[in-house]
């Protein structure tokens, strides 16, 4: 990670000699048309820009004027908002957007928004003509941490989230942290609850580092930016902490990006024979419960991290009455996705739905659902579903549910 005038820039390390980097800084993106023209081909004439009415409505201008600042000829096109909308339906119409744009092989996708946008616009890229260049200028916290980095693409079906995908590494990645001035305060709990789930599985000075920050942000003396959508004294008390200092925030954000980067560079495409802590399945951790409870509440109540937050707490929960996992551990990641904001409710929920809908896990192998447990903070284990008994799912679940 190199720190330039005022950018922080993480390598994103390939095998055979492939790359791409991650552009992190205030303002960035003005300088995404500099990125896109260094990172594609000489021949490169369109850039077709994906997002959403929200973001475009507030970046869209920005984004347009950089790439055109380079000699780039631009249209856009939005999709819809929210996980209902990363559908094949929507796949097809982006996938007419690019053919009546004229995109060639030499072009670019260039994805706006979040990690739906991400998604749909990376598959997009990645069937047009066989594979196009996408370039990721994520606008949530989320995407900027985790979605945007590791070239999974994908859309949802009515069997279940991410069913069906490709992976399509992004050219590059350009966060531009300001974005996050604009973010409702349920968007700021969903990234930090995925930050909050890295630092878990795989470096537990990222866990602290990142729980520290967060504390920092706590009610008492927290510094909210103006535009954040929210009134400081509702935000005070329903939690949506953006984070300090923006070079804080930043660091913060390329540590992070960090270790996905790591992970993603030694199993890049998520090896099944591979169970060790950088193996990318580690990254499934609060998954199996959170694609649940997505799913048995029809993508409508919960924002993706907002699930994986509740996701993690089961699967620590799970960890502990195994003996795994020490109850102070448990206790000490339960703080961290309270520090991360408020969770809608979920102790309404029919427990033993969730567990059902935990067995159309897409991680499953050979029939069988494989759990990403923690055995300290900072160190995770795969677990086969055999290992696992039923009524310690249910019960796990049932806790998770009764309120983080």
């Amino acid at each position: 990670m190199a720190l330039g005038a005022e950018v922080l820039r993480v390598p994103v390390r390939l095998s055979g000699g492939r790359g791409y980097e991650v552009e992190i800084g205030a303002g960035a993106l003005g300088r995404l048309g500099a990125v896109a023209r260094a990172r594609l081909p000489k021949q490169a004439r369109k850039a077709a820009l994906v997002s959403n009415r929200r973001v475009f409505s507030l970046y869209g201008e920005r984004a347009v004027a950089s790439l055109r600042e380079e000699g780039f000829e631009v249209a856009h096109w939005l999709m819809g908002e929210g996980e209902r909308f990363k559908s094949f339906r929507t796949a097809e119409r982006a996938l007419g957007f690019l053919s009546d744009f004229g995109v060639e092989r030499s072009d670019c996708v260039v994805a706006l928004g979040g990690g739906v946008v991400g998604d749909l616009a990376g598959f997009a890229a990645a069937l047009h003509l066989r594979g196009v260049a996408f370039i990721q200028a994520p606008t949530t916290l989320l995407a900027q941490i985790d979605s945007s980095v590791g070239g999974k693409t994908g859309v949802n079906t009515a069997a279940g989230k991410n069913l069906v995908g490709a992976f399509h590494q992004p050219s590059a990645v350009v966060v531009d942290t300001e974005t996050l001035m604009t973010l409702p305060r349920r968007e700021l709990t969903a990234g930090w609850c995925e930050a909050v789930k890295q630092g878990a599985v795989g470096d537990r000075r990222l866990f602290e580092r990142t729980k520290k920050f967060l504390t920092k942000e706590s009610p008492k003396g927290r510094n909210f930016p103006a535009g954040a959508g929210v009134k400081e004294s509702e935000a005070a008390r329903d939690g949506g902490r953006t984070g300090g200092s923006e070079e804080e925030l930043a660091r913060i954000i390329a540590a992070q990006c960090a270790f996905k980067a790591k992970v993603v560079a030694g199993d890049e495409r998520e090896d099944l024979s591979r169970s060790g802590r950088l193996s990318r399945r580690v990254l499934n951790f609060g998954h199996t419960v959170g694609h649940a409870l997505e799913a048995v509440t029809k993508y409508r109540r919960f924002r993706h991290g907002e699930a994986v937050g509740y996701g993690c707490v089961a699967a620590a929960e799970i960890s502990s009455r195994l003996g795994l996992l020490g109850r102070s551990e448990l206790e000490s990641l339960r703080e961290a996705v309270r520090l991360a904001g408020r969770l809608p409710r979920a102790a309404d929920l029919d427990a033993e739905a969730v567990r059902r809908a935990t067995r159309r896990d897409k991680k499953a192998v050979g029939g069988s659902v494989r759990w990403v447990l923690l055995e300290d903070l900072g160190r995770a284990r795969i677990v086969a579903d055999s290992e696992v008994p039923a009524r310690v799912v249910l019960a796990s679940i049932r806790a998770a549910l009764a309120g983080v």
